[in-house]
């Protein structure tokens, strides 16, 4: 049972390690892109391209769908980047229901665990699979991996990793489980729980006058989706008034110069560089987008960018 990239790496991996896949278990389609047209997911897709029957229920507890998931005598359920399933499913198979998390838990319970991470500026990650109950993240432990984060992950190379690793620890739960090896835990008890909510438009808001080590765990955090932003002042003539302008940004870069300058303020380094005040540090933005353009490089958008059409300072 899954929807993203993240599921079908693990889904990939059952299959080719033996295990009869029996159905899979995903998101209805729904229209996407300009032309609305019909879009399934990533895990649909990859059951289609390998003849795997699926099934796409749009209420879960659905009498039809739950008979239909019976008749297929699975004996284990495996739950990846999904929804949260009601007991009259995840009780269901003989050998119980599993879910695949990233995230070192109890640490980060939620849906966004790879991006908060990162964002708080945590050094290590990694996958657990867990027993699902009925409340969200909170089941019995079965393994546990730990993957590093290093200084210049962000959310999408952090997001490789874990799917690797989630890969592979659900086979390796699954060995487990078929030959009564596994040996279920309490997730422990710890003085201060950090939790992973969706990421929210307000979320990804850069705060300036923070420091410049938060900035950059923020920015890659979010990098590169959803992306954080910032705003700018825009207008064509000196007689309008200024109209915020969505600025997002992908990459930073900390640097050396101790900020002078209120928070949010913008530098310019000859053509090609950008900085701009926190707290602390100036920050150097090496990748951004600017509202109704395409991603790129500072150095590039600068050679069309007009400063007098715009506030020099971001917010």
């Amino acid at each position: 049972m899954g929807t993203p990239e993240f599921a079908v790496a693990t889904l990939d991996a059952i299959r080719k390690a033996g295990h009869e896949v029996v159905c899979v278990v995903t998101t209805p389609d729904k229209p996407a892109g300009r032309g609305q047209q019909m879009h399934c997911s990533d895990v649909k897709q990859y059951a289609l391209e390998h003849q795997l029957p699926v099934l796409q229920p749009e209420k879960l507890k659905d009498d039809s769908f739950v008979e239909d998931l019976r008749d297929y005598y699975a004996d284990v359920f495996v739950v990846v980047a999904f929804r949260m399933l009601p007991k009259c499913v995840y009780a269901m198979p003989p050998l119980g229901t599993f879910n695949v998390h990233a995230s070192l838990l109890p640490q980060y319970r939620g849906a966004a665990p790879i991006q908060r991470a990162i964002m708080n500026g945590e050094t290590k990650s990694g996958v657990t699979t867990f027993l699902l109950d009925e409340h969200t993240d909170t089941g019995e432990m079965l393994l546990q991996k730990e993957v590093e984060i290093t200084h210049e992950d962000n959310a999408g190379t952090l997001h490789d990793k874990l799917m690797a690793a989630g890969a592979e620890v659900a086979v390796e739960t699954l060995r487990q489980l078929a030959e009564g090896e596994t040996h279920p835990m309490p997730q422990p008890e710890v003085a201060v729980l950090k939790p992973a909510p969706k990421i929210f438009k307000e979320d990804m808001l850069i705060r300036w006058d923070d420091t410049a080590e938060n900035i950059y765990n923020h920015v890659r955090g979010l990098s590169p989706y959803p992306a954080a932003f910032t705003r700018i002042g825009f207008r064509t003539s000196p007689e309008q008034e200024w109209k915020p302008c969505v600025l997002k940004i992908f990459e930073v870069e900390i640097t050396d110069r101790k900020s002078v300058q209120q928070p949010g303020t913008i530098l310019y380094d000859t053509e090609k560089k950008l900085f701009v005040s926190t707290q602390n540090c100036d920050i150097s933005v090496k990748i951004l987008q600017i509202e109704g353009k395409k991603r790129m490089k500072t150095e590039d958008f600068l050679v069309g960018f007009r400063k007098n059409n715009y506030t020099n300072y971001l917010f």
